[in-house]
């Protein structure tokens, strides 16, 4: 049977502006740009249009971003300046907005709508290196900031129709976000990274929502995460693949860094017809 529905993903997009500022060793980013350029061909067919759970959008309840032409919001501080000339003028879409909505309402649960927010680097930073023509419709979708793993499994389930509507659902975080130590010698991130393939990619579907919904106790999760904001978008990811498998697409150690990172895609490629 041919898969119509568009796979799902949860990527790590880099610190701040990444892939435009001179990093120590030089090639700090070059892998992880890699895998983000390899993202349309992991897709297949191109979206009709992408929502993306931004790590960097956190409401009290989950909001949609509605307007036509987002403007972009540079949510860095003490970059090069170039680095907020960064442009991403894909469109937005005002009718995916309304079809969220419609799709929350009906899963009872509540979302407000931002008319005014621009792109934030969650999306731009990562998009510039996926879809650069910036020519498919984009729009965000806040986390909430709770931060619950069963509110955030829920919302991607209710979502999950999309998927078989063209719409590429992508989940923007970090696997490793600890801004106080955003260095690992001691390789403590590494049972946090295998934990997550594990359950991402090696149990049932069933299973992998429960291991998410306890993951503070998964090794090393508070050191990984102090505050989970980077990993809550994967939790939407997961939601939204309705059962289809995991497997990750984007694994290292970074130089310099020596942090274990990882991103996952849920779901089967959709070859465009021939």
């Amino acid at each position: 049977m041919k898969t119509t529905a568009l796979p799902t993903f949860y990527l790590s997009h880099g610190g701040g502006p990444c892939f435009w500022i001179e990093a120590n060793p030089p090639t700090l980013w070059d892998r992880l740009a890699v895998s983000l350029k390899g993202i349309p061909a992991a897709v297949g067919t191109r979206p009709k249009a992408i929502l993306v759970v931004s790590a960097h959008w956190i409401e009290r309840e989950f909001t949609v971003q509605s307007n036509a032409r987002p403007g972009m919001l540079y949510d860095y501080y003490g970059f090069p300046e170039h680095t907020y000339r960064l442009k991403y003028d894909a469109p937005g879409s005002p009718e995916l907005a309304a079809r969220v909505k419609e799709l929350l309402a009906a899963a009872r649960i509540a979302v407000r709508e931002d008319g005014e927010r621009g792109y934030d680097h969650g999306l731009f930073v990562p998009f510039l290196m996926i879809y650069p023509q910036a020519d498919i419709p984009i729009l965000q979708l806040s986390i909430r900031a709770d931060f619950d793993p069963v509110a955030h499994l829920a919302l991607g389930r209710a979502l999950a129709p999309l998927r078989s509507e063209g719409v590429l659902i992508v989940g923007s975080g970090f696997s490793f976000h600890n801004l106080r130590h955003f260095s690992d010698p001691e390789g403590r991130s590494k049972p946090f990274d295998d934990w997550l393939n594990e359950t991402l990619c090696a149990v049932a579907p069933e299973a992998r929502e429960a291991r998410l919904i306890e993951w503070e106790r998964a090794p090393s999760a508070r050191f990984c995460q102090p505050q989970e904001d980077h990993l809550v978008p994967l939790f939407v990811a997961v939601g939204a693949a309705d059962g289809d498998a995991g497997r990750r697409i984007y694994s290292e150690r970074m130089q310099g860094l020596q942090i274990y990172v990882s991103s996952f895609q849920f779901g089967e490629t959709v070859r465009a017809a021939a």
